[in-house]
């Protein structure tokens, strides 16, 4: 009888152990869950870290010309510095080009933010978890959705003051329209604006893409305990 008393007593204090046990798990991870609201309050954190960075970076020198969201030369532009090649005045016209169209991106750049922030303000919490738990590029998708006739707008006349600034739409239409003259050549366009807006923001959206990819998938750049904790979350989906 005292061996089934001693049996009954341990066999309970183990149970209480292991229900303890379960209980602390259920409680760590009630409370590891974010709410919805740091959900929100997370994902525009990381956002506007996002976005501050890459918008930096592009406005700053080099940050189009000399990185993988370098603006090329239209087809047009090219076919028109080959052609003028070896004419005084156009033998340097690609390379020139290329620059003054990039130095022109980098320029109009740093108006993308406040665009982004005001859109992200708008984020409602259930945008923000959707987003969350999508897929890498999910919350430069909604960027790119709420954003981009915005960042058009702006960007344009930016974009043609700053070509206008340091001579590149001078440049361009002086070669257009020397190319024109040559028999027989189909004509260009003598104006690449929106051209050159349209790149700049695809590019300004891969800069953001990029960033918010690191996020993701790198842990190190949670760099504060909400960022963790809503991120988190998203890793606990995917597994």
């Amino acid at each position: 009888m005292k061996k089934f008393f001693v049996f009954s007593l341990l066999a309970g204090l183990l149970f209480s152990f292991a229900a303890c046990d379960v209980l602390k798990e259920v409680a760590n991870d009630v409370l590891s869950e974010p709410s919805i609201e740091e959900i929100g309050r997370g994902l525009k954190e990381a956002l506007n870290n996002g976005i501050s960075k890459g918008v930096d970076q592009l406005s700053q020198k080099d940050g189009y010309f000399k990185s993988a969201y370098k603006i090329l030369l239209p087809e047009d532009a090219r076919k028109v510095a080959d052609k003028l090649r070896n004419i005084p005045g156009f033998n340097n016209l690609e390379n020139e080009l290329l620059e003054k169209m990039n130095r022109g991106a980098e320029d109009a750049a740093k108006e993308a933010g406040p665009i982004f922030v005001s859109a992200i303000r708008q984020l409602t919490f259930q945008d923000a978890t959707n987003i969350l738990l999508g897929a890498d590029n999910a919350a430069t998708d909604y960027l790119n959705r709420t954003t981009n006739q915005q960042l058009y707008d702006k960007f344009n006349p930016k974009i043609v003051a700053s070509l206008d600034k340091i001579g590149a739409n001078q440049l361009w239409r002086k070669a257009a329209d020397a190319y024109n003259k040559i028999p027989l050549v189909t004509k260009v366009n003598n104006d690449f604006d929106d051209y050159v807006t349209k790149q700049a923001l695809k590019g300004l959206f891969g800069k953001i893409e990029e960033e918010e990819r690191n996020i993701r998938r790198n842990k190190a750049s949670r760099t504060t305990d909400l960022l963790r904790k809503v991120f988190a979350k998203q890793d606990a989906s995917r597994k």
